[in-house]
């Protein structure tokens, strides 16, 4: 299967995905973590998202970083 077909438009897969990240999302850094890495996995699939594996992977890294520096800083 190449890239293009695991990816293709499915809109049965991103409101599965996108439903599954508000049932986990909770008051736990962690649940609200892994709610927001199913919404940017679901935009794969999305027909109104451009995004690739690999801009989510940076995305999602992005999330894993900041939570292991505490969070984001305080804005003034």
């Amino acid at each position: 299967m190449s890239d293009g077909d695991s990816f293709a438009d499915d809109p049965e897969r991103v409101e599965l995905l996108r439903e599954v990240a508000e049932d986990v999302r909770g008051d736990s850094s962690e649940s609200e973590q892994l709610a927001a890495m199913l919404y940017r996995v679901s935009d794969l699939y999305d027909p109104d998202e451009e995004t690739t594996p690999a801009e989510i992977y940076r995305n999602v890294r992005n999330i894993l970083d900041i939570k292991e520096r505490g969070g984001l800083p305080e804005r003034d």
